[in-house]
């Protein structure tokens, strides 16, 4: 029996073409993870929309987001901001350069350590990631709005488990 005996979308049309060319192949890991490719171009066209209509891009809101969610006064050192997005320390600094000459982080010095810095949010990075993360939640809303909400919970489960599971391992 056929691996793919649906022709819904793309992803089985390709499977169905494998499955008959190489038939020795179990193509059951591209059932998932070629959707999954497939979704995340769209999700990042998505993003990128969402974040050019507030003159960002991803790597600007997920820095401004990494302050943002920390709370009032919005402030974190460069060090905890990049491990919060997994950037280098170089790549971090040309970041932090880049959105304080936007105006939309500042650097002051860090109360705790004499010879630390903090970079916080000012209130122009405020209310540019609070507008970016309106406009990205109503983007993802419109990308997941074909599934009905027991199916969003049951995915965001399976990719829950799934990402532990990776990252762990």
């Amino acid at each position: 029996m056929p691996l793919v005996t649906r022709d819904s979308d793309e992803v089985a049309r390709l499977l169905g073409e494998w499955e008959r060319e190489r038939p020795d192949v179990d193509l059951a890991p591209l059932e998932v993870f070629s959707r999954v490719s497939r979704l995340a171009v769209h999700l990042s066209r998505a993003r990128a929309e969402a974040f050019a209509a507030v003159e960002l891009e991803e790597w600007g809101f997920d820095v401004l987001a990494a302050l943002r969610r920390s709370g009032a006064p919005y402030r974190r050192s460069p060090g905890a901001l990049v491990r919060e997005t997994l950037v280098t320390s170089a790549t971090m600094t040309h970041r932090i350069d880049r959105l304080e000459a936007a105006g939309l982080v500042e650097r002051r010095p860090d109360p705790d350590d004499g010879r630390g810095v903090l970079v916080g949010l000012t209130a122009a990075g405020r209310a540019r990631v609070d507008r970016a993360l309106d406009l990205l939640v109503e983007a993802e809303t419109a990308l997941l709005r074909p599934l009905p909400a027991r199916d969003r919970t049951a995915v965001a489960a399976a990719l829950r488990r799934l990402l532990v599971a990776v990252e762990e391992g």
